[in-house]
Formats: structure tokens, sequence, C-alpha cells
């Protein structure tokens, strides 16, 4: 896979992870409660990641309408950062990182 598309492979699952938590990282950045090296920072912990196929599959199963999620697996790079998203979704700018 070349680095470009393993990139995008990991900033589309981000993006559906913070989907699953109730948030939009795109949304995120634009608020100001997540600044792009913190995204950046983000999408580099999830490249990092060992268990990229069972996230793929856990995405999978969870649909944010039918079946949402309360928390992100324990797997995840970013469960901290995710976590505090769903603390955060409806409130005001802050800095999540």
């Amino acid at each position: 896979m070349t680095a470009a598309k393993h990139l995008n492979r990991h900033a589309a699952m981000m993006n559906r992870m913070a989907q699953q938590m109730g948030g939009d990282l795109s949304m995120e950045m634009a608020s100001g409660r997540l600044s792009g090296e913190g995204w950046r920072d983000a999408l580099i912990r999830c490249t990092k990641c060992r268990e990229a196929g069972a996230c793929l599959l856990w995405l999978a199963e969870h649909d944010p309408q039918s079946n949402p999620a309360k928390a992100p697996p324990a797997y995840c790079e970013n469960r901290l950062m995710m976590t505090r998203l769903r603390a955060t979704v409806g409130a005001e700018p802050q800095g999540v990182e």
C-alpha cells in the first residue's frame, strides 16, 4: 500500500470512529476544539496501530444511528481523544487533542 493510501485509509477510519462518538473531526477543527497539529498527531497514532484490521471490523459492526458505540475499542490508539470527543459534543471550544 502506498504511503498516501495508508494515510487516507487511517484518516477515514479516524473520521468513522469520531462519528461513532457522535462527533465530526472537521467540525471539531472548525470550532477550535481540535487543532491541525492535534489531528495530525492523532493520524500518526492511528497509522501506528497494530489492530487496523480489527478496527475495520469493529467499525463495520457499529452504525452511529442503529448501533452506536458507547466507547472506542480498548486497542484504539486515539481512545482518549475519542472519549473526550464524545464528552464535548455540543460543548464550547476548549482544545480537544
